[in-house]
């Protein structure tokens, strides 16, 4: 399995090969982003591992651009520790997020588990309607299974099929009517509102999303909801 570093602190990236090495990963090792994505062109990378406070392009840019073509799963390895460069990791296409300073033996195991999951599920995604793997959310359409944060949640047919709509609408705002038209097959009343919001609430319960302040099922008041791509 090839992993791409790119960290501009030479001691940190240094550290990672390191540990993936004793892991039995071949490492391609840069301490900037330039010629990266001239390397992807030429090589099968398996994961990247990526710092988002980069002297040329920052680690964000990076990602968006690896994204543009190549669906491998990336980790975040950084510095900056705020919930909303979390978010706008994920929202970038990150599939993981780890602040320094960090355990080197837990990014180990993360990125096995990141390539668990790609090799098991995100194989041939684009050519194959039924699954959806985004964001730490894997879900079957086929199986009815629902992975989240590599951990199976059991979901009831009709928790199944919300969730199922909202990650096939992933970016786009479902408005509730046409959530309600889709999983009971039934006229909209507005008094369905109620009945939505319970099933929605125990999804995010299940994910243990802070309702709040949700991360993945995101309340557009007066319209319906979202989930960012």
């Amino acid at each position: 399995m090839n992993i791409l570093v790119v960290d501009d602190e030479k001691q940190i990236a240094d550290l990672i090969e390191i540990y993936l090495q004793s892991a039995d990963f071949c490492v391609y090792k840069f301490y900037e982003s330039k010629n990266i994505l001239k390397t992807l062109e030429n090589t099968k990378i398996d994961l990247a591992i990526l710092d988002i406070m980069m002297p040329d392009m920052d680690g964000f840019a990076l990602c968006q651009e690896i994204r543009k073509k190549y669906n491998f799963p990336i980790i975040f390895v950084t510095a900056k520790v705020e919930e909303v460069d979390k978010i706008k990791g994920f929202n970038f296409g990150a599939d993981d997020y780890i602040t320094k300073p960090f355990q080197p033996l837990e990014l180990v195991a993360r990125v096995k588990a990141q390539i668990r999951r790609y090799t098991k599920y995100n194989e041939n995604i684009y050519d194959n309607d039924n699954i959806i793997d985004f964001r730490n959310i894997v879900i079957n359409n086929l199986t009815h299974e629902f992975y989240f944060n590599d951990q199976k949640i059991e979901l009831t047919p009709i928790e199944f099929s919300i969730m199922w709509y909202l990650c096939l609408n992933r970016g786009k705002v479902v408005k509730m009517e046409d959530l309600f038209k889709y999983v009971w097959q039934e006229k909209y009343y507005e008094n369905d509102n109620n009945t939505v919001m319970v099933h929605i609430r125990h999804l995010r319960e299940k994910m243990h999303d802070n309702g709040k302040n949700p991360k993945y099922i995101i309340t557009i008041w007066g319209v319906g909801y979202k989930i960012e791509n």
